[in-house]
């Protein structure tokens, strides 16, 4: 299976992202800090705030694991290879800020909250943030398939969560964030999206590895991550193999195979995986 989509559909799907992340952008100003009640908010609310700000904070590492994954530098790279991963980098960039954006607004939030103070904050931060942040996918399918779940999950994650919160500014922090994520997942989505439409049912033996040994983010690194996950995941009714069935979505709407043993049983073995967890 080939490895890379031709350069003038990567463009495309780039340029698409990138015009919808500058037209719905949004900044720490726009937020009205003078309308905090932290005395709305409960203690899973705070427990759940500093979870996420701990994996939105983790942004360096995230963006580290994929300019090395997708490199731009070296003689040795083919002219197609860097010419995708060029236009993937645009992307990334675009991303990043977006990430970074919530990291910032969630470390104020503790800070203007009494969460934490900022040098106790920074250093929470910082003991987590130096771990490194990995994969194990070498296809870059397989890599945008994983983002495409992980992203579908924190956007699910978040609306779940702003649900259960009275908190007025955090319900519209939480909301912002959603729509951003839910703005990534649509680009992974069309992405992964034109390797089906090109690979068709070739591509679903990789798409079921990915699900088989998906974990989400700094699951393997974080301090106390199954815990505390859990713990929050079930204060706001939250399971993140929900985001799986997204994939199976977009493969039944992309493979035009419906009678395809590999993407007939997809379903399935994503039921299967879910049940037992």
């Amino acid at each position: 299976m080939t490895e890379l989509l031709p350069p003038g559909t990567m463009h495309d799907l780039v340029d698409q992202a990138v015009s919808r992340a500058a037209g719905r952008s949004w900044t720490l100003q726009d937020l009205d800090w003078t309308g905090l009640r932290p005395e709305a908010l409960t203690d899973v609310d705070r427990s759940a705030v500093r979870f996420i700000t701990l994996v939105e904070d983790h942004i360096p590492g995230y963006l580290a694991h994929f300019l090395q994954a997708f490199p731009m530098a070296g003689a040795e790279l083919e002219l197609e290879r860097f010419g995708f991963n060029r236009e993937y980098f645009r992307f990334l960039v675009a991303w990043a800020s977006d990430e970074e954006r919530h990291a910032a607004a969630l470390t104020r939030y503790q800070v203007e909250t009494a969460m934490a103070t900022r040098e106790e904050l920074w250093r929470e931060l910082a003991e987590e943030g130096r771990k490194e942040f990995t994969i194990p996918y070498a296809h870059p399918l397989q890599s945008f398939t994983y983002t495409l779940v992980q992203e579908k999950a924190t956007q699910l994650f978040y609306q779940r969560f702003r649900e259960t919160v009275s908190e007025p500014f955090l319900r519209d922090l939480l909301g912002r964030l959603a729509r951003d994520e839910a703005r990534h997942f649509a680009f992974y989505s069309s992405l992964v999206g034109a390797y089906l439409a090109r690979d068709g049912a070739k591509a679903v033996p990789g798409l079921k590895d990915v699900i088989a040994s998906f974990r989400m983010p700094l699951a393997d690194t974080m301090t106390g991550y199954w815990r505390w996950s859990l713990k929050v995941a079930d204060a706001a009714s939250y399971d993140h193999t929900e985001a799986y069935e997204a994939l199976v979505r977009l493969v039944r709407g992309f493979v035009d195979e419906p009678g395809e043993p590999s993407v007939a049983d997809l379903g399935d073995f994503v039921h299967a995986i879910r049940s037992v967890r």
